[in-house]
């Protein structure tokens, strides 16, 4: 079995990377680091610079993941800055943010990036959906209010079949094709 580590402070997104990797015959390890996260318009360029300070912090080869959620009525806001705007202000602030709006089309992108100290690698996964009416209850994050595309329930409320539609999980699947390939 192939093994990875993990570098991350979020525990709910080990479980979720443990959780997926695992189906694909990949070991996952957890690193609690705090990662330096620079200000980039760029998720890839995020990913990339949070996994090789991970790399410098564990001294192994790592992934990390970094993930965006971009609503077009707000032009894209959060976006790369979803992590701080969640700190900030919450699902309830983004429910007020859209109050009035017909648009409430968004989509989710997730990048997982690996680095050895020679290689760095991104993996992506994007799904299309909309923010729901009202805030949901359970999930973490922006779960609560997200409605992936092919369903009328938030990720929370989709619980253990949030992964049939995960931003993380495609992105996820699409590291571990190239890993084991590698």
């Amino acid at each position: 079995m192939q093994a990875v580590t993990f570098a991350s402070t979020n525990q709910n997104k080990y479980r979720e990377v443990q959780s997926i990797l695992s189906t694909h015959g990949i070991a996952v390890d957890f690193a609690q680091v705090n990662l330096v996260e620079i200000q980039s318009f760029l998720l890839e360029d995020i990913a990339g610079e949070k996994a090789k300070s991970a790399f410098a912090q564990v001294g192994m080869a790592v992934i990390v993941e970094d993930d965006g959620m971009f609503i077009d009525a707000l032009k894209g806001f959060p976006g790369q800055y979803s992590s701080h705007a969640f700190k900030t202000i919450g699902n309830d602030g983004i429910m007020k943010l859209l109050a009035g709006s017909a648009d409430r089309a968004a989509s989710f992108r997730s990048l997982i990036a690996f680095y050895d100290g020679r290689h760095l690698s991104i993996s992506e996964g994007r799904v299309d959906g909309r923010i729901s009416d009202k805030i949901t209850e359970g999930g973490w994050g922006y779960d609560p209010i997200f409605v992936p595309a092919g369903t009328n329930l938030t990720f929370a409320q989709l619980k253990e079949k949030k992964n049939e539609y995960s931003h993380r999980k495609k992105a996820l699947d699409n590291f571990a094709q190239w890993y084991t390939m590698k």
